[in-house]
């Protein structure tokens, strides 16, 4: 598990014994690893965040993050997005390094990161003074879904048999992008919420497919203020999870136009509206 030759990978196998045995066996965990992001701009390359993150589709997971912290305007600024290409690391230390090529006009994050060194992966940096930042970037309110709320709460269901990693360890996250005909697009998983919501968003960039209009995403967990605003970000018309969602989130998707559901099981869900409604 710990051998440096090897790139990781997102499941390690570790020996357990419960405490009623006198035995042990084999189990499986989730890997937890650090990922560092970098931002090149032509000759210019610098560290925006390290994040403790599920090994596996790291490229999104990076695209994803530029997009919602407002280093892009639009999808074309992405040039490139790589593991690091650096032969004096070993194969582990360069799998654990992705480098953005963004264009030299890109924008810089209206916000300083204050993630700029450590992005846990339990959360980003979530605050009352990020609303504003949404405004002094531009972005702008969702489209409303065409899906009516029941729909929207079914929508928990199309992550059965999806969350593979889950199934073998019970310890990931899990992000699903649906699309306007109600179709699943993209599942990733990570150990943090925020890397797995990163990951899809990631790749409907690297896809050509942003801005979601009209897409639902769905999360197997906290709808917090960090998921919402990376929602709104990329255009996504609705949020659907299946755990709580917190009052800075409910503000948010409300002053923005996102329709939010929470507590989502067996087809009901708890639709949470503007105050005063």
């Amino acid at each position: 598990m710990d051998n440096e030759d090897l790139a990781p990978s997102a499941i390690a196998k570790v020996r357990v014994q419960k405490t009623d045995s006198q035995t042990s066996s084999s189990d499986s965990v989730v890997v937890e690893e650090p990922l560092e992001i970098r931002i090149k701009r032509g000759e210019n390359e610098e560290q925006l965040g390290i994040t403790m993150r599920t090994p596996g589709n790291d490229l999104e997971l990076a695209a994803g993050f530029l997009w919602g912290e407002g280093f892009l305007k639009n999808p074309d600024e992405l040039i490139s997005v790589k593991v690091c290409a650096d032969k004096s690391l070993s194969l582990r230390q360069r799998a654990n390094v992705v480098i953005a090529e963004v264009a030299e006009n890109a924008s810089e994050a209206v916000r300083i990161m204050e993630r700029r060194f450590t992005i846990t992966s339990a959360c980003g940096v979530c605050g009352s003074t990020n609303i504003s930042d949404l405004h002094k970037r531009g972005v702008q309110k969702v489209s409303a879904p065409t899906h009516s709320v029941q729909e929207l709460a079914q929508m928990v269901t199309l992550l059965d048999g999806r969350q593979r990693i889950f199934e073998k360890t019970g310890g990931l996250h899990a992000a699903m992008l649906v699309n306007p005909s109600g179709d699943v697009t993209w599942v990733r998983e990570d150990v943090g919420r925020h890397n797995a919501v990163d990951k899809v968003i990631g790749a409907a960039l690297m896809d050509g497919t942003v801005p979601l209009a009209d897409w639902t995403l769905v999360v197997s967990g906290r709808i917090g203020y960090e998921l919402v605003q990376k929602s709104i970000c990329a255009g996504i018309s609705a949020i659907v999870g299946v755990s709580a969602p917190t009052s800075l989130a409910v503000d948010l998707a409300a002053e923005f136009g996102l329709t939010l559901l929470a507590f989502a099981r067996n087809g009901v869900a708890k639709h949470y509206l503007p105050s005063g409604l």
